[in-house]
């Protein structure tokens, strides 16, 4: 077991002072930490990989951060891999997590692989102890004789985690490499490890050596994993089907399921009251990905997750005609939480469901919550979402997204506080900031300013000779705040100018007025063009 480098930031009082950042606004996996309120948040930027553990606290205004302390993880390693985003199975497509006792907050590691020159080389686990104890742990691979249609490295990638609280046991999905079996009973620095492959025909799970021998007939690669929180037992979703391992003994049971007894599992999550078990399959054919959500309610038979529109009209393959993945799932009471996206596509959100079904709102994606749902206050890719214990009484949901740091609810999702790295603005209009400061027509370049008491705004875009070309709102409500006022889902210029032309590649300027006499200046850059 090797130490990580590390840079440590003391945890201080304050709310986004200087010191106080996220390692980078990049985020791609969210966490509960080890004690209430405490949330892990994984970063993946220009500057490298590392991790932030947030302190949270609830007010009438929202989740608030009260400190933030950095661990850097340096060149080597990291536990997001390089495909991530253009990977087109669904199983390589998220950071998966666990809160594993003694090991902490656990997540995959990757190394750079040599040919391609990318992060996408599997090199065990990451464990998460506390922000100065943060271990990195090798896996072995033993030199068994693999199908040479697994021998890629995503094949062999770490996958799925679960771990069982009563045998100290973190199970860990490894695709054709089946399961490695990480016992902390006796200690997390004193860990017994075993590896094992799927036995399909003899329904058990055998010893994996290096003299075995993996077909992917005949062992299936393990893509996810879950454990049930009444009857203990460890769900396997595998390339063929989903199965059950007691928790004594290696015996499995094939799940008799028609819709998903032969298929593709990529993947499977369990919780919520009552419980719900939420099965993903997902196959590759052709140039499309072909991808259905299944679900188990209160344990009933498992069926495919229903989509009804505003008015109540059942609306069919709406998971499959999108192209979907699962990044994550959170549990809240009866509720659960997907942060999904499209494979080959820059769509995602969450989708929310009920015992019903999926939750539609009247919004262009019916059923994706994102933007304009509050879940985010830019338009950016939503990674993985998580519960944690923000109060002895209260369940927060957190969410990581690609580039807007993390947004945590306190109310089930129905309002959203935002926690990231952003530049200061002063009271008053004082500064103004375009976020992001260069853009091309049809982007997004957020108005960021604040006002020390309630105002009545407007927002004007002028040309480099001063000709006003575009007015943003005019005359609108935005509250005095301690951080910004501005209003993400209006307060944006697009590149466009009032009459819905490009505008041409320029400087611009940005000016904020209120109706106190105060005017504020800011600057941004098109490079012109359409995404339209």
């Amino acid at each position: 077991m090797s130490k990580i480098f590390f840079s440590l930031l003391a945890l201080t009082a304050l709310t986004f002072a200087a010191e106080d950042r996220l390692v980078s606004n990049f985020t791609f996996a969210v966490g509960k930490g080890s004690s209430t309120g405490s949330l892990w948040v994984l970063s993946r930027g220009d500057a490298g990989s590392g991790l932030t553990l947030l302190t949270l606290s609830q007010s009438a205004t929202g989740v608030h951060a009260t400190g933030m302390a950095q661990e850097f993880l340096g060149d080597e390693e990291t536990p997001v891999q390089d495909g991530i985003f253009s990977d087109l199975t669904a199983e390589h497509r998220r950071t998966v997590s666990a809160s594993a006792g003694a090991l902490g907050w656990v997540l995959p590691l990757f190394s750079i692989n040599d040919s391609a020159s990318s992060f996408i080389e599997p090199a065990g686990i990451l464990s998460s102890r506390a922000i100065n104890a943060v271990y990195s742990t090798p896996l072995d691979v033993p030199t068994a004789n693999i199908d040479k249609d697994y021998l890629a490295p995503m094949n062999q990638a770490v996958s799925g985690l679960a771990y069982d609280s009563t045998t100290k046991v973190l199970w860990i999905a490894r695709g054709i490499l089946g399961l490695t079996k990480y016992d902390i009973s006796n200690g997390a620095s004193n860990a017994r490890v075993g590896y094992y492959v799927i036995n399909a025909s003899g329904l058990k799970i055998d010893t994996l050596t290096s003299q075995s021998s993996i077909d992917g007939k005949k062992n299936p690669s393990v893509f996810g994993l879950a454990l049930h929180p009444e009857t203990s037992a460890l769900w396997l979703a595998t390339e063929r089907g989903l199965y059950q391992k007691v928790r004594t003994g290696n015996t499995l049971t094939k799940l008799n399921i028609p819709a998903l007894d032969t298929g593709r599992v990529t993947g499977v999550w369990i919780g919520g009251s009552p419980t719900q078990i939420i099965a993903e399959t997902s196959v590759r054919s052709g140039s499309s990905t072909q991808s259905h959500l299944w679900r188990s309610w209160n344990g009933a038979t498992f069926k495919e997750v229903v989509f009804k529109d505003t008015v109540g009209k059942v609306q069919k393959d709406i998971y499959d005609k999108a192209d979907y993945s699962v990044s994550g799932i959170a549990f809240v009471g009866s509720l659960a939480f997907l942060s999904v996206q499209t494979i080959e596509g820059s769509i995602s959100g969450l989708l929310k469901l009920d015992s019903n079904g999926a939750i539609p709102w009247d919004n262009e994606n019916q059923w994706l919550y994102a933007l304009d749902a509050g879940v985010v206050d830019r338009s950016t890719t939503i990674t993985s979402v998580s519960t944690f214990p923000l109060t002895a009484s209260v369940t927060g949901i957190a969410v990581s997204t690609y580039g807007a740091g993390v947004s945590v609810s306190a109310d089930t999702g129905k309002t959203w506080s935002y926690i990231l790295n952003q530049a200061a603005v002063n009271d008053n209009l004082g500064s103004i900031r375009m976020v992001p400061s260069v853009i091309v027509a049809g982007g997004t370049a957020l108005v960021a300013y604040k006002v020390g008491k309630d105002a009545k705004i407007t927002i004007e875009i002028f040309s480099y000779d001063m000709r006003k070309i575009r007015t943003i709102v005019k005359s609108v409500f935005r509250p005095a705040s301690s951080t910004r006022s501005s209003l993400a889902t209006e307060d944006f210029w697009d590149g466009y100018d009032d009459h819905g032309r490009a505008a041409t590649m320029g400087i611009y300027y940005v000016r904020v007025k209120d109706n106190h006499d105060h005017v504020g200046w800011g600057k941004v850059m098109t490079l012109g063009g359409s995404r339209r």
